[in-house]
């Protein structure tokens, strides 16, 4: 193996969180553009660790940006920093994921999504 490869995988890494602030552990998070799940809170290093692939249940609401809109299996899931939840369909946050269950327009509920594109 080649000396500079540092994580082997490096699908869970240490890392600061642009947004939340302070993950909790199963937060969605971003780094940057980065997409990923808080696997433990953040420590008081500053640091969470942070997984970059898998499957995560998380909230994810039915709206996209022109209003409700259902979430079908294999949509685009996008972070949404001002929203709450944080997960939809509004294209104007970064792209997290893609659903693997659906929400009713307008309806907010915890499905699987597919981390990481």
């Amino acid at each position: 193996m080649a000396k500079n490869i540092v994580l082997e995988d490096g699908n869970q890494i240490a890392l600061a969180a642009t947004d939340p602030a302070t993950p909790a552990s199963g937060d969605p998070v971003l780094v940057g553009q980065l997409p990923g799940v808080a696997i433990i809170t953040e420590g008081s290093d500053g640091l969470a660790t942070i997984k970059t692939n898998g499957v995560a249940t998380l909230s994810v609401k039915g709206v996209d940006g022109g209003g409700n809109s259902a979430v079908a299996v294999g949509d685009i899931i996008y972070y949404v920093t001002a929203d709450t939840p944080k997960l939809s369909k509004k294209n104007t946050g970064v792209r997290f994921g893609y659903a693997l269950d659906a929400v009713t327009s307008g309806s907010t509920a915890t499905i699987r999504v597919k981390i990481g594109y």
